[in-house]
């Protein structure tokens, strides 16, 4: 099988802002948890970040 393999620093940019967003999601989420649970909660809601944001800018734009 041919594996379709990208050559272009490009190709990995949505990786890259994934993964500062998370990590950036998880610090945030972390230091306003309340509790150990709220803590898991913030895990959980830092890997899901970009529901978040795509449901906030809908949101704003009326659709």
């Amino acid at each position: 099988m041919k594996k379709n393999i990208c050559k272009h620093p490009e190709c990995n940019m949505g990786s890259a802002i994934y993964g500062l967003g998370f990590i950036g999601a998880l610090i945030y989420y972390i230091s306003t948890a309340t509790g150990f649970w709220m803590g898991v909660l913030g895990v959980l809601k830092a890997i899901v970040w970009p529901v978040f944001l795509v449901h906030g800018l809908l949101k704003f734009l009326g659709i």
